[in-house]
């Protein structure tokens, strides 16, 4: 007969491995492993918002909330705002809801950004990969109102121009920030 701390030790280890298939289930859904944000990251994520002029009683959304680390920050940055949080992955969206819970600007949502309506946004906040990035751009096109800011963490819109970026101290992330539609690059032309 096993012992109590032998079934606390396997109820432990399932668990980690329901929340690893949990998150590798979800990776290969998104092509987005859910990181948390670093302070240093959201601090320059929130200088971007307020160089942008986002006013304090603003509509702000984080797409792919994650863990919660940097929509928590947004919402003690701008306490007067409404922040919304969206994530997929079930385990890293219950985390976020622990963080937040304290928290009455905060509203989480568990499901897919691009099924969400964000045309009430007066900014957006997202930490994705490079692989959703493309259609993240088509889909804030026909979402958000022009000159809306758009502030993405370390993988940013290739096909995008920036307005502003500050590079994370410390860390090998960059802050970037975008004012929608953020016109497209031109290709440069050769001269001859």
């Amino acid at each position: 007969m096993p012992s109590m701390s032998d079934i606390f030790a396997m109820l432990i280890l399932a668990t980690s491995i329901v929340v690893a298939l949990s998150v590798l289930i979800y990776y290969f859904v998104t092509g987005v492993v859910p990181m948390s944000s670093s302070r240093a990251e959201a601090a320059e994520v929130i200088a971007l918002l307020k160089e942008a002029g986002v006013r304090e009683q603003a509509v702000l959304y984080e797409l792919g909330c994650g863990w919660g680390m940097l929509v928590s920050a947004l919402a003690r940055a701008f306490p007067e705002a409404r922040i919304h949080g969206i994530e997929i992955s079930p385990f890293p969206y219950w985390i976020a809801r622990l963080r937040t819970r304290n928290m009455p600007n905060v509203r989480l949502q568990r499901g897919d950004f691009f099924a969400c309506d964000l045309r009430d946004a007066d900014a957006v906040a997202c930490y994705l990969m490079i692989k959703p990035m493309p259609k993240l751009a088509a889909f804030l096109d026909t979402m958000l109102k022009q000159g809306t800011p758009v502030v993405s963490l370390a993988f940013g819109f290739r096909d995008r121009q920036a307005a502003a970026a500050r590079k994370v101290s410390g860390l090998p992330g960059t802050a970037t920030l975008y004012v929608w539609p953020a016109l497209r690059r031109q290709p440069s032309s050769t001269q001859r």
